[in-house]
């Protein structure tokens, strides 16, 4: 999952309306916390209690997931076949390795047989973006109503699809719900002229700029701003894509800015497989899709008039820009474009990030900064 999990665990991934730990959340009405690497614990720390269950951070919540989950008890294990999905545990220490691996004797094993989601890849997260955005709505709307959607619209398809938070503006917009439902999250806004073709989730306080194109499935987190051209893509929240340029089948970690008329391509001329860099086995690997765009991580930008060959994968805190398709692969803390690049100081890429992150009102904390220096000296 790198370069999104340089500075997250995958369980705070975003698939559709909520992250995975929110919608844990929701689903069970438990705290949720994480076990992950050691320096991102400050950031996303465990939960403490008496009796804890640990579920694999992969896999995609559902409420038959849930329910199963929650009927653990102590000492018990829920397998899918082989596969181990949770552990119902006492005590603070987490799970070793080795038990997801092969879980001992110890565990009294319960089956699950509902059908499973797993996030193992970049690419997972817009691929099962629209059966993320649908089990969240029907956790997040369950008894709820919708706030009124102006007649300023045009509405195809079920109006009762489309599903308005508190404060959320929405006018003189096209909204197609025959594909899938439409969430606008608490204080956001579309603009006028936008088309919305479902199912797409725009977080709270997020912006669709006037005249944008948007085809689901597509996820856009708190804060985003989202112009253009968009299809079947995920922003993790706090990034921008604010102008004219195509974004497609392509996932954009947090905190970062794809300059006016940045374009990925999403299909490759041959119409083959993408391939696209994996940090594990540091190659190209295919993905098995026909269409994959960009994958890059937090705090990383792109220049005006920035293009971006199929699968392309930007780490974090890179800065790309000038003519013609910089590499596949633009490791962390880069500079530069086609041409080449240079290192991407660390204390210049903290101080972008402060004031990138003072704009949204959000300080850049000792914790963040550690974070981030962790992931410059890993990958340096």
């Amino acid at each position: 999952m790198l370069p999104l999990t340089f500075t997250r665990p995958v369980g705070a991934l975003r698939c559709g309306v909520f992250t995975t730990q929110e919608a844990w959340a929701g689903l069970t009405g438990l705290p949720v916390g994480f076990t992950t690497e050691g320096y991102l614990r400050p950031v996303f720390g465990p939960v403490a209690g008496e009796l804890v269950r640990e579920v694999d951070g992969s896999l995609l919540a559902s409420r038959a997931l849930a329910d199963a989950v929650l009927d653990l008890e102590p000492g018990e294990v829920l397998l899918h076949g082989e596969q181990a999905l949770a552990f119902c545990r006492s005590g603070l220490e987490p799970l070793a390795p080795s038990e997801w691996a092969a879980p001992s004797t110890y565990w009294r094993p319960k089956r699950f047989v509902g059908e499973l989601v797993r996030i193992t890849r970049p690419w997972n997260l817009f691929q099962h973006c629209g059966t993320a955005i649908r089990n969240d709505l029907a956790l997040i709307t369950h008894g709820r109503r919708s706030a009124d959607l102006s007649d300023s619209n045009t509405v195809i398809g079920e109006r009762d699809m489309i599903f308005l938070e508190p404060g959320a503006v929405v006018e003189a917009c096209t909204l197609n719900t025959k594909g899938g439902p439409i969430y606008i999250g608490a204080g956001a806004e579309v603009m006028e002229g936008c088309m919305l073709r479902g199912p797409i989730a725009l977080g709270a306080h997020a912006q669709i700029k006037m005249g944008a194109k948007i085809y689901g499935p597509s996820a856009f987190g708190p804060e985003c701003r989202v112009g253009g051209e968009v299809n079947n893509s995920v922003m993790l929240g706090n990034s921008n894509k604010g102008h004219d340029g195509f974004l497609g089948n392509s996932v954009l970690g947090e905190w970062c800015n794809l300059g006016a008329d940045t374009n990925n391509s999403n299909l490759k001329n041959t119409y083959g497989e993408v391939g696209v860099h994996s940090y594990m086995e540091d190659a190209i690997v295919g993905t098995g899709l026909q269409f994959c765009g960009l994958i890059m991580g937090d705090h990383s930008k792109s220049g005006i008039n920035t293009m971006f060959n199929t699968g392309t994968v930007v780490g974090v805190c890179s800065n790309v820009f000038g003519p013609g398709f910089p590499a596949k692969h633009v490791p962390s803390f880069s500079w530069g474009g086609a041409d080449g690049f240079e290192e991407h100081e660390l204390e210049k890429a903290l101080l972008t990030a402060e004031r990138v992150m003072a704009r949204r009102g959000v300080i850049l904390s000792e914790a963040d900064r550690r974070v981030l220096t962790e992931v410059f000296n890993a990958t340096r």
